[in-house]
């Protein structure tokens, strides 16, 4: 589908026609016209381009033309979002002052408080609704051997090559030299220059001690897998869910925080008898599937239900199909749009030794369709090689057999928190033409601020009033206080960093001891008493009641 993005270059801002296409197995991005450097200049061009398109291609469906011809579905680039998030203190690069350090970035005052909402989102969803999942939070650097056992130190590495054209450094595949060419040019890698390179980062502990930051959370799991069983007295099946920070030394890191140095991994360990089946219902859930076979005989993803799929034997394991609806679901919960999302199942060349199927959740992001999150099947390789290696037995006692078994794991959910942050910033971002600024469209329970409280003039009075209710209503959420400038410059504010209520105390106020409610995503507003303020903002932000029944309509 094609779709408009904008460029900034210099002090200009320039639209484009972009155009997402399959070519050899890989999705790329095409530009297909420049469209001028306003926003309407763009749109009208761009219609005429698509009224072209129908007169080359009559079978290009009018359903089709309409979604690429609503503004609604304008996507920005990654350049542009990163610009927007420094501008409105989401994210900045680490270090900038000193020109920065590649892969390596700061989340500001709204950044770190949708990031630490997205966790916390994650968290009550994964483990504090579930009674088969408890929490850890391992260290950063352990003992050595933990990642000789999981083969990190060994096997942990990219291959590093060089274009011949723009001399940038990239990663690879073994299996893609002299097959791939550059992203950066197109131009070709330079096969002398291809080597192994680990991605461990190296640590000092101590006078001569040597260790590693970790590169994933997921070993501490295995290694203390017996520890949290006993402890938590956790019956097959279970998981064990962890997040933190992990380090990649990535050869080229790019796109924003997409591919990072520092990331915050979410992962779950999810420990099954060996060989059996699942024992929760498959949520009933619709997405765009891709197949290995569809993959191999270059066909197009189908969109069909998750539980249809594990039917048709598309999916495998009955495990695997559940953990992808639960996934999928957690994003549809949360505000995600779901037709930017697929399931993408692995060809055989891209399974591990030990794994008999593997699929990703993906995402469409600007750049392409990228893995969000992995639902990888384990077998008992890491608890194996963690009792090899350690000479511990890590089996544990089963009640229905009365034999001591050695845990499966058939599925990992593992993301990192900044994907899963760009992921709701795009589906959020849209660009209002009536209001004529950005509207960030968030779920509220992962908007950074809850509310803004305006008095509408600076006068003792009002004043007074809205710094009560910024009082009472800060001890629950993330609130902000704005009397600087017009009311509507102040909505529009907060509209941009996705604040999804803005209350205002007015001359009613003061009479009636009641606030105005603006909704962020239509405008409305309504009325309710100062003393019901606090339990509605709590049903409002939960989902628990509609806008319009929340209290009286403002005409």
């Amino acid at each position: 589908m094609a779709f408009i993005i904008k460029k900034k270059i210099g002090n200009g801002e320039y639209f484009y026609l972009n155009e997402n296409k399959r070519i050899d197995g890989k999705v790329k991005t095409k530009t297909l016209a420049y469209l001028g450097k306003t926003r309407k200049e763009a749109e009208e061009k761009m219609k005429k381009i698509l009224k072209s398109k129908i007169e080359i291609n009559p079978e290009l469906k009018n359903s089709e033309i309409k979604k690429m011809e609503n503004s609604d579905s304008i996507k920005i680039s990654i350049e542009d979002m990163a610009v927007f998030c420094k501008r409105k203190g989401f994210v900045f690069q680490s270090g900038e002052i000193y020109g920065g350090l590649a892969g390596f970035w700061d989340f500001g005052p709204v950044g770190v408080e949708l990031k630490n909402n997205i966790k916390k989102e994650w968290w009550k969803y994964h483990v504090y609704q579930r009674g088969d999942i408890v929490g850890m939070d391992g260290s950063i650097i352990t003992h050595p051997k933990v990642w000789k056992a999981s083969g990190h130190v060994d096997s942990f590495s990219d291959v590093f090559v060089v274009c011949k054209k723009c001399k940038k450094a990239s990663k690879i595949d073994r299996a893609e030299l002299g097959k791939v060419k550059c992203d950066f040019c197109g131009g070709e890698f330079d096969e002398k220059t291809a080597k192994d390179f680990n991605l461990m980062f190296k640590v000092q502990v101590g006078e001569n001690g040597e260790s590693y930051l970790r590169p994933e959370t997921a070993q501490l799991m295995f290694a203390d897998f017996k520890l949290v069983q006993e402890s938590s007295r956790m019956k097959l099946p279970f998981g064990i869910a962890q997040m933190g920070k992990a380090f990649r030394n990535e050869i080229a890191p790019r796109d924003f925080i997409f591919r990072n140095r520092e990331i915050e991994q979410i992962e779950i360990e999810y420990f099954i008898k060996p060989n059996s089946d699942c024992i929760y219902e498959i949520p009933d859930e619709e997405i765009l599937v891709y197949s290995a076979e569809m993959q191999e005989k270059g066909l197009n993803p189908e969109i069909m239900k998750i539980k249809d799929a594990l039917k048709k034997g598309v999916i495998k394991k009955d495990w695997h199909a559940y953990w992808l609806a639960v996934q999928f679901r957690w994003f549809k919960s949360l505000g995600a749009n779901p037709k930017n999302f697929r399931i993408r199942q692995h060809k055989k060349d891209e399974l591990a030794h030990y794994s008999s199927d593997c699929w990703d959740l993906e995402y469409n992001f600007p750049f392409g369709w990228k893995e969000l999150e992995g639902i990888a099947d384990r077998k008992d390789y890491d608890l194996s090689q963690h009792e090899k290696f350690s000479g511990k037995d890590l089996k544990i006692f089963d009640e229905e057999t009365k034999e001591k078994i050695l845990p499966h794991v058939v599925c990992e959910p593992s993301t990192g928190v900044e994907r899963l942050f760009l992921v709701f910033m795009f589906d959020a971002y849209h660009y209002d033409k009536k209001r004529e600024n950005v509207i960030l469209k968030l779920n509220p329970k992962l908007s950074p601020v809850k509310a803004s409280i305006f008095p509408i003039v600076k006068k003792d009075e009002f004043e007074k009033v809205a710094k009560n209710i910024f009082k009472d209503l800060s001890s629950e959420w993330k609130i902000n206080y704005d009397e600087s400038g017009s009311i509507g410059r102040r909505y529009a504010r907060n509209d941009e960093i996705g604040t999804p209520y803005c209350i205002t105390v007015d001359d009613e106020s003061i009479k009636n001891v009641n606030v105005t409610i603006r909704d962020r995503n239509t405008t409305n507003q309504i009325r309710v008493k100062i003393s019901n303020l606090k339990d509605t903002m709590r049903k409002l932000i939960n989902g628990e009641i509609n806008f319009e029944n929340a209290g009286k309509m403002v005409k």
